[in-house]
């Protein structure tokens, strides 16, 4: 397994890092055990949840993933001390039913009482990587890096990460959190692949620029860049997705056919598309099964050569530079 530094930070982290966003609708707990353990087997230290996976969609109840996490941990042999924890703070968690400040949204009221619920499903006293789910524009920046800040120094959380936020959102984070003398955000999760290339205009080059290692959701696209994707198989993730198989099946075909020429299945080349970026950290893979996590590890093995990037380049054309350059003169 290869590491390397969470953004500015000191903190370091497996190349790979393991979602559990399936572990609880989609996973049942004794399949995700075994993941987690083969998981560190495998090195890969680095693993992200968040308070609401569990119930969304409405598939079960919203922190239920995270106990299966905590009752992991819990189990002991060192999983806990071998395991870099992220989560995130922002979706409706019903701490206060039918209250004001029950929605979704960030508030130093609601980072406090989500913080101690995710610590107390997650059965940990700490959280190395408390992540904003999204923006909330309504709350101000002296807020939120206050809540922050009284959670670091209480050593309840680590470090502070975002995660869909735009270019300008990470812009104004850090200079707010330099004003006060705050380390600010050390990361930014967010959807990026080869169908979805608009980070690079802004998301991926100020993350770069300012300090923030790129943790992309969705490398796979919903399992549209899966090596099932064109079979459509049943039960698949991408056995739901039909419409936009036909809508990108020109592409999917051409990238199947440069697959087969390298001999890497689709999912391994489109993970390794994400990984060569110089401003990720770690793409998360979502294994539902211990089959599909085995597969993922390939991915630190492939390294694609300047014309393979270029083919792919070719198939799922991006902005080409970073903004204005992409699009001015």
């Amino acid at each position: 397994m290869d590491y390397t530094y969470l953004g500015k930070s000191g903190l370091k982290v497996s190349r790979i890092c393991l979602g559990t966003m399936n572990f609880g609708p989609v996973t049942d707990e004794k399949e995700s055990f075994r993941i987690m353990d083969a998981a560190l087997d495998a090195g890969i230290n680095f693993f992200d949840t968040a308070n609401v996976y569990g119930g969304f969609g409405g598939k079960g109840q919203s922190g239920s993933t995270e106990e299966i996490i905590g009752r992991w941990f819990k189990q002991g042999g060192g999983r806990r001390e071998k395991t870099i924890l992220a989560t995130k703070v922002y979706g409706k968690m019903n701490i206060e039913p039918d209250g004001p400040n029950n929605e979704g949204g960030l508030s130093a009221y609601k980072i406090r009482r989500h913080l101690e619920g995710s610590l107390q499903r997650l059965q940990t006293d700490h959280i190395e990587l408390y992540q904003m789910h999204h923006v909330d524009p309504a709350i101000s920046w002296d807020e939120l890096w206050g809540a922050f800040e009284v959670a670091v120094n209480q050593g309840k959380i680590g470090y502070v990460g975002s995660s869909n936020f735009a270019g300008w959102n990470i812009a104004v984070a850090q200079k707010e959190a330099e004003k006060r003398h705050f380390l600010g955000l050390v990361s930014e999760q967010h959807k990026y692949s080869l169908l979805c290339r608009e980070p690079e205009l802004e998301v991926l080059p100020a993350s770069k620029e300012l300090g923030l290692g790129v943790i992309p959701w969705s490398p796979l696209d919903g399992g549209l860049l899966g090596r099932n994707a064109l079979k459509q198989i049943e039960g698949s993730r991408s056995g739901g997705n039909a419409e936009r198989v036909e809508k990108h099946r020109t592409q999917l075909e051409q990238f199947d056919e440069l697959c087969k020429e390298l001999g890497e299945p689709q999912d391994v080349v489109a993970l390794a598309w994400v990984l060569a970026n110089p401003a990720v950290t770690a793409p998360i893979i979502g294994p539902r099964t211990s089959e599909q996590f085995e597969g993922s590890l390939r991915i630190l093995d492939v390294k694609l050569n300047e014309e393979t990037l270029k083919r792919l380049d070719e198939i799922f054309p991006g902005p080409g530079k970073a903004a204005p350059m992409a699009y001015a003169w």
